[in-house]
């Protein structure tokens, strides 16, 4: 249901998977399964963080709506698991001079065939936000010869184009020209089939160890999260940034907003009267001109 109706993306209906069979370790056949049983799951959650119990809870919720809808039970019992209270979280962020050091060191290491590679996947991260898999993924048919954009096909079979940028395109064009024959993929791997998101995850983290920068703090997200917020901090529309970004909900696109914090206290300050004070200062109304 999750891939013919939804068009769910790879990673998530793995990801439901995982989550109904660890259910199933705790308590049993889930079919039927009562509501003393999911209430149970509360004891062999506790230790988890509250955005993982929600997304476990969520999976669990939607099975037992599938089961409605198929007529494979004539209750709920759902309402039973717990609904952790969270807060997306900020995202982490790396600074212009952090990311200054990682194309620094790329663009040294550029020359041979791994550097270009890497200085390529380096620039289409932060230079166009993809995903990590969106990236590791990208086929040759979705690099046209001309055209400054990528047709990306995001989550849930969604395409969108996704430009890119003078010098992310010279890095592209550099390394498909040092990149092995044949195949379909941008960037391939050595045992067949494309690079990996856990071989790119590693590679950035070796690429950051070696500029100087705790690994820790970078990964491929990240640079999708640095991506959208310095667009922001250029003046970049949010819809544009939705657009650019792939999301289906504005909503999760305006965490961003939060994290521009220094471009509001700015604006605030020249925009707003009283963050003029002595300039231009707001003339008083003569109330008792209005007055019949």
């Amino acid at each position: 249901m999750l891939a013919a109706e939804r068009g769910a993306a790879a990673n998530t209906i793995a990801a439901y998977g995982r989550d109904l069979r660890g259910a199933r370790e705790e308590i049993g056949d889930l079919v039927t399964a009562d509501a003393d049983a999911l209430a149970s799951l509360a004891e062999a959650w506790r230790d988890l963080a509250p955005s993982s119990l929600a997304r476990k809870s969520s999976a669990l919720r939607q099975f037992y709506g599938f089961l409605a809808d198929e007529g494979l039970r004539s209750d709920d019992p759902s309402t039973a698991l717990p609904r952790p209270r969270t807060r997306r979280p900020l995202p982490r962020l790396l600074g212009h001079a952090e990311i200054g050091a990682l194309f620094k060191l790329a663009e040294s290491e550029a020359a041979s065939g791994e550097g270009a590679r890497m200085l390529a996947l380096l620039e289409l991260l932060y230079g166009s936000g993809l995903r990590a898999t969106e990236l590791v993924s990208l086929p040759l048919a979705a690099v046209p010869r001309d055209a400054p954009f990528l047709m990306i096909t995001g989550k849930g079979g969604q395409q969108r184009m996704v430009p890119v940028s003078a010098r992310a395109g010279a890095a592209l064009a550099r390394w498909l020209e040092l990149r092995p024959k044949g195949g379909r993929w941008v960037f391939p791997s050595p045992r067949g089939g494309h690079l990996t998101r856990v071989r790119l995850f590693q590679l950035l983290r070796d690429l950051a160890g070696r500029a100087g920068l705790d690994p820790e703090k970078v990964s491929p997200h990240v640079l999708r999260h640095a991506f959208a917020t310095h667009l922001l901090e250029g003046g970049a529309d949010l819809r544009v940034l939705q657009t650019l970004l792939g999301h289906a909900d504005i909503a999760t696109t305006q965490i961003y907003t939060h994290v521009d914090a220094a471009r509001l206290v700015a604006l605030v300050n020249t925009r707003h009267p009283l963050g003029q004070a002595g300039q231009n200062p707001v003339p008083e109304v003569d109330h008792s001109a209005l007055q019949p």
